[in-house]
């Protein structure tokens, strides 16, 4: 199973719908904030905050937040600043581990990033151990009851796309290079063709399986990354096995 979709899996799993989409709504925010201060907040002229805004809109972040963030992020509106941080490590296994941050306090969110890695039997690296083992892609999932195989293979590869991928699973994986993200995306909603999960995302070359206290304490650290109030996006090459993910999960 393709890296990136076994840890949306695993998210889906995690429960608390309602938590789960606070946390996509605060960083949602953060996000359209550092891209309407760094591009402006008109999207035409602005790709970063047009592609955030397009995630905003089908996670359905209120209008008035998304408004109130490009404000923010303009200086209409008083708000924090912002700094991207990312991280490196490796986790139980020798699994690359890839963080993505936004933080106003640099020396709490990596003391904290730190911590977890040690307390979940990983460490900490330095910038660039980790991020050649991973590919900037844009990816899209489609569930396979949704649409033809073909007609999304046309629709999509017509579009920029640049594959796509059956993992077996009950959806299709789009992806496309992160300049054509988009474009495909923009193409399937034209055509009809429902999607879900979708981001221009780091997607690892290739995948580290684990088993036993490894998998385990590798989810377990996911988990506490994903759930940090300054992580934006966390990233991983381990294939964690499904019933690892149940045993835990529930």
């Amino acid at each position: 199973m393709a890296g990136h979709s076994k840890w949306a899996n695993i998210k889906h799993k995690k429960g608390a719908e309602d938590a789960k989409r606070g946390r996509i709504f605060t960083r949602l925010v953060k996000e359209i904030i550092v891209a309407a201060r760094m591009g402006g907040g008109d999207p035409d002229a602005n790709p970063r905050l047009r592609t955030v805004i397009q995630t905003a809109k089908q996670n359905n972040l209120p209008k008035e937040n998304l408004e109130r963030a490009i404000k923010k992020g303009t200086g209409e509106l008083e708000g924090v600043n912002y700094d991207e941080v990312t991280y490196e490590g490796y986790g139980p296994g020798g699994a690359a581990v890839f963080v993505e941050s936004l933080t106003d306090k640099k020396n709490r969110t990596v003391a904290d990033v730190r911590h977890l890695f040690s307390k979940y039997g990983g460490n900490l690296g330095e910038n660039g151990c980790v991020s050649w083992m991973f590919d900037k892609k844009g990816w899209i999932s489609v569930k396979k009851a949704d649409v033809d195989e073909d007609v999304l293979m046309e629709t999509a590869i017509d579009a920029g796309a640049e594959d796509i991928r059956d993992e077996g699973d009950d959806v299709f994986e789009v992806i496309t290079p992160p300049e054509a993200y988009e474009n495909v995306s923009n193409a399937l909603t034209d055509a009809g063709i429902p999607f879900g999960d979708a981001e221009v995302t780091m997607l690892p070359q290739a995948m580290v399986s684990l088993t036993g206290t490894d998998a385990e304490k590798m989810y377990k650290l996911m988990n506490a990354l994903d759930d940090h109030d300054d992580v934006q996006k966390v990233h991983t090459n381990a294939d964690i096995p499904d019933e690892v993910i149940d045993a835990i999960a529930g």
